[in-house]
């Protein structure tokens, strides 16, 4: 059974385990980029290729992570201003503009990724295809609204919120 509970956590996370593994990957190859550009004078000519393909990955990677702990932008000044039945159908009308926002970028980043397919754009120096570099969008507005949704049903509060309550 903990194997089980483990496997679950791992799967729970990959989303943060892959911006952590990316994190780090960025993090080692530009400090190689700067020792080598200034300590040995033979920069990376494709570093800013990889900088940019990474961080792109962190920030889609890390999105449901940020669901899932309730730390994506919210105003909540204006939310704790309703009374109780006022946020109750707020609720309703802020997971609906959600999941239709997240559908909507689900739907244009599929296309965005065909564009790249059919065409075939690569980056200039290392030829990575763009459809790589961007293919996680799609995968992580679904993890998102998974995400969403877990949070709410877990009562996930900001830490903002919860810092409050103590």
């Amino acid at each position: 059974m903990k194997g089980d509970s483990k496997l679950r956590s791992v799967l729970g996370n990959i989303d943060t385990i892959v911006a952590c593994v990316v994190l780090a990957i960025l993090v080692v190859l530009t400090f190689a980029g700067v020792v080598f550009r200034y300590a040995l004078g033979a920069p990376f000519t494709w570093l800013e290729e990889v900088q940019t393909s990474c961080m792109v990955w962190i920030v889609f990677a890390a999105a449901g992570s940020a669901f899932r702990a309730g730390n994506q932008v919210a105003i909540e000044m204006v939310y704790d201003m309703f009374p109780k039945a006022g946020k109750k159908v707020l609720d309703i009308v802020i997971s609906v503009v959600v999941v239709v926002v997240l559908a909507y970028l689900f739907y244009q980043s599929i296309g965005f990724i065909n564009i790249f397919l059919q065409s075939g754009r690569s980056t200039p120096m290392l030829k990575i295809p763009y459809a790589v570099v961007y293919g996680i969008a799609p995968l992580s507005y679904i993890d998102m609204v998974i995400c969403y949704f877990w949070s709410l049903k877990k009562g996930v509060k900001s830490e903002a919120k919860e810092a409050l309550e103590v």
